[in-house]
């Protein structure tokens, strides 16, 4: 199981020290999110001020962009990094792409996200091996290429080992639901699992559904890691912290089965209504400790690191705090995690 740090939003002029302070700590990735910034150019960063350390976006918003976009940048990340780049693509939700970016939802968007990554992997065996480019989809014609536009073939220091093929960049992409589950499983390399989770969501629900999605395919579920992001809580801080995060990632309807499972269904929708209303404070009592206990490990901070392995032991490939990493906050507290992993 590999152990992975999360970057918190901040400058680019902060990145390269966080980058540094992360490898020298032994992190075996370091993932960007697309929240307050965008989720590329602090790779480039990473990239540059890092030998060993896998780069990748947990994640990316891929309706917010067209798989050209998301190939080229893909290609010049993984070039720089001599292969370290993962790409991680997630859909949002549809009143983010719609209202924020102000991107049509599709109407299938499984569908369409499947569309992207074919799209992506067309342009780079395009690149890579010279095929040329063409699909037709429900979502995307693309034809065209000309050398003007090509950027050619990555070296052999570049070249990822994705399911596409030598020099295709590894692919994860994130979801919560079963839907985008089946798909990692049929297409992807990996699966970023949302924060909002519990194990036993996570082996009755999202696990199925890769092998469901992998067999189909003709594929193994070994062949998609399971990146796992925590909520843990050694404090009554951080306690605080989580349900908050807990209550408005659960207000989503989207996410609400995952409540649902545990016999809480009624619990998000309230979360919902206070949300539609602007009435955070509401929202945070209706977490219950029992309700914490689920979706966050709260334990000592001594325990913490052989407690979380236990957790998420033959579910999780890889593990990531919720909590990002910063550089003398708490060194001692990651270095307990790296060497335990």
């Amino acid at each position: 199981m590999k152990f992975d740090a999360a970057l918190a939003p901040m400058h680019l002029s902060d990145v390269p020290a966080v980058a540094k302070a992360a490898e020298e700590l032994g992190f075996d990735a370091l993932w960007t999110s697309e929240t307050q910034h965008n989720p590329f150019l602090p790779c480039a960063l990473i990239a540059e001020h890092s030998q060993k350390m896998e780069i990748g976006t947990a994640i990316a918003v891929s309706f917010a962009r067209s798989p050209a976009d998301l190939a080229y940048t893909a290609w010049d990340l993984a070039a720089q990094s001599g292969g370290r780049f993962i790409l991680g693509l997630g859909t949002q939700v549809k009143g983010h792409i719609e209202k924020r970016f102000g991107m049509p939802w599709p109407e299938s968007p499984v569908n369409k996200l499947r569309e992207q990554i074919q799209v992506i992997r067309a342009f780079w065996d395009c690149w890579q091996n010279g095929t040329k480019l063409s699909f037709n989809g429900e979502y995307y014609k693309i034809r065209l290429m000309t050398p003007f536009f090509n950027p050619g073939p990555l070296p052999p220091s570049s070249r990822g080992r994705g399911a596409g093929g030598e020099g295709f960049i590894p692919i994860y992409i994130a979801g919560v639901n079963t839907g985008l589950a089946r798909l990692a499983g049929e297409l992807c390399d990996g699966f970023h699992v949302h924060p909002l989770n519990s194990p036993k969501y996570l082996r009755e629900v999202i696990l199925p559904a890769i092998e469901e999605g992998a067999s189909k395919a003709g594929r193994s579920c070994a062949d998609v890691s399971v990146s796992v992001t925590a909520f843990v809580a050694t404090s009554p801080e951080e306690e605080n912290f989580a349900r908050a995060q807990i209550s408005f990632y659960a207000s989503t309807p989207s996410y609400r089965p995952v409540f649902a499972l545990h016999g809480w269904e009624q619990v998000a929708e309230k979360l919902s209504a206070h949300a539609a209303k602007g009435e955070w404070a509401e929202m945070f009592g209706l977490v219950t400790d029992e309700i914490l206990g689920t979706f966050c490990l709260v334990t000592d901070a001594d325990s913490l690191p052989v407690k979380l392995q236990e957790r998420y032991e033959g579910i999780a490939d890889r593990l990531t705090l919720y909590t990002p990493f910063m550089p003398g906050e708490k060194d001692e507290y990651w270095k307990k995690f790296v060497d335990a992993f």
